[in-house]
């Protein structure tokens, strides 16, 4: 009997299983373990998975047209009856816009991490494992692009390509691809040090192949759980570019968008103009939460 069948064996899997996947499965299931344990995380995703369902399914579930405008029913507060959140600056039913709202929001604050996750993991694993001329190469680019504040840059390619929900979505993924390529390279470094590595490239593997087998599965853990904290970056500054008028246009709902239509009701219906602030508040406290039960569960260091 071979140890890999041995050691199938004693852990409870048929011997036909690999012995990297019985690994592979017991790690998830410790990492899911761990994440289900933490009160403060499950919390975070419960708030989120209600949001995102809300989102989805808000045509569905909206009580009133959130399009339908009237005067006469401008700014009414919060109670008032088929108003139940009030109404804003045009009559429309907050609590429908709200609700909709939360798709484009949701959305933009997602979106463009998933695609920086992409590119930025792309590059900074080809930097951090060919080293030399390509990783100097690579990561001076990325300098360049993250020597200036996050803010300040998307702002920049958002009034250079014009206003728009796609200008915005490059604007916040060239935001992100450099934070995300240089953690990626700096991971990608120390495991192409590691003796495994070393041993895999004796043995005359191909670097592709050490790559896919050796070097991904140990640098993506660190990746996806500080991509995963950027989520509550990129909902904040989408809101601030909408806020600015520079992300989602009149008269599609969106929560940045919604508090600066609101701003001119701060001072008569306080509790209406807070509201969008408050849900964007609300959702990027519980993806850093997320982010942080999920870092601590896949034991990642900081």
């Amino acid at each position: 009997m071979s140890t890999t069948t041995a050691t199938a064996l004693a852990a409870g899997t048929p011997p036909s299983a690999p012995l990297h996947a019985v690994r592979s499965r017991s790690h998830g299931a410790n990492v899911l373990r761990r994440l289900v344990r933490n009160p403060v995380a499950m919390t975070a995703a419960a708030i989120i998975l209600l949001l995102i369902l809300v989102a989805i399914f808000a045509p569905w579930i909206m009580p009133a047209d959130p399009f339908a405008t009237s005067m006469f029913k401008r700014l009414r507060p919060v109670g008032t009856p088929g108003f139940p959140l009030g109404s804003d600056e045009l009559g429309r039913d907050l609590l429908s816009r709200l609700m909709l709202g939360g798709r484009l929001s949701l959305f933009m604050g997602i979106a463009p991490v998933i695609m920086a996750f992409v590119i930025g993991s792309a590059l900074g694993i080809l930097a951090g494992y060919a080293g030399g001329k390509v990783n100097t190469v690579i990561m001076r680019c990325i300098d360049v692009l993250y020597a200036f504040p996050s803010v300040l840059l998307a702002i920049a390619l958002s009034g250079a390509l014009g206003a728009g929900i796609t200008n915005a979505l490059i604007s916040l993924t060239v935001v992100f691809v450099p934070q995300i390529a240089r953690i990626a390279e700096s991971v990608t470094t120390q495991v192409r040090r590691s003796d495994y590595v070393d041993a895999a490239r004796a043995s005359g593997a191909p670097a592709l192949t050490i790559v896919r087998r050796h070097v991904f599965g140990n640098v993506i853990g660190p990746i996806f759980v500080y991509s995963t904290s950027l989520i509550s970056v990129s909902m904040i500054l989408a809101s601030g570019l909408s806020f600015l008028g520079l992300g989602v246009k009149p008269p599609q709902p969106e929560w940045g968008l919604m508090l600066n239509t609101l701003r001119t009701a701060i001072y008569s219906q306080p509790l209406i103009a807070a509201l969008p602030g408050v849900l964007i508040f609300v959702t990027s406290v519980s993806f850093n939460m997320l982010a942080d039960g999920l870092r601590n569960a896949m034991e990642v260091k900081q």
